[in-house]
């Protein structure tokens, strides 16, 4: 039962469409047009850094270190950069306290608060299916070794 080599699906749908301006790039498919933008936002968001940073910051405000701690196997250079493109993409504040020495908040945002809920559900279902996906990748990896 593996994969079959036979050619198939090797018709394509419908014609390529022709270049009005052919002296120009081809024109996008308006279809498609968003594709780019929702693509650097998954990446962001797809992240597994960020979303466990995300996860971790639901339940309020941490410290930097607090999140190192809590997040097994960060860096510290890895999560500086995580906090500052979620800071960046309005998913997380930083909020500096004008103590000695400075004491640093990461909070999720209104907008970030909204992501935890699903960036949750996908950990809550990774967790629930991690034997499954652990016995198909031994059993791909077992099919394909040989």
């Amino acid at each position: 039962m593996g994969t079959s080599l036979k050619p198939a699906n090797i018709e394509m749908p419908a014609p390529p469409r022709p270049n009005p301006r052919p002296d120009t790039r081809p024109m996008p498919d308006p279809n498609h047009a968003d594709c780019r933008g929702v693509a650097s936002v998954l990446s962001r968001v797809g992240d597994k850094w960020s979303v466990f940073v995300i996860m971790m910051l639901s339940d309020g405000p941490k410290r930097f270190n607090e999140l190192k701690r809590m997040i097994n196997g960060i860096s510290q250079r890895m999560l500086t950069l995580t906090l500052r493109g979620l800071e960046r993409d309005g998913l997380v504040t930083r909020t500096i306290f004008p103590t000695i020495p400075p004491r640093v908040d990461y909070e999720l945002t209104e907008l970030g608060h909204g992501l935890s809920r699903p960036v949750e559900a996908l950990g809550k279902w990774a967790k629930e299916h991690l034997d499954q996906i652990e016995a198909a990748r031994t059993q791909f990896d077992q099919r394909n070794d040989g």
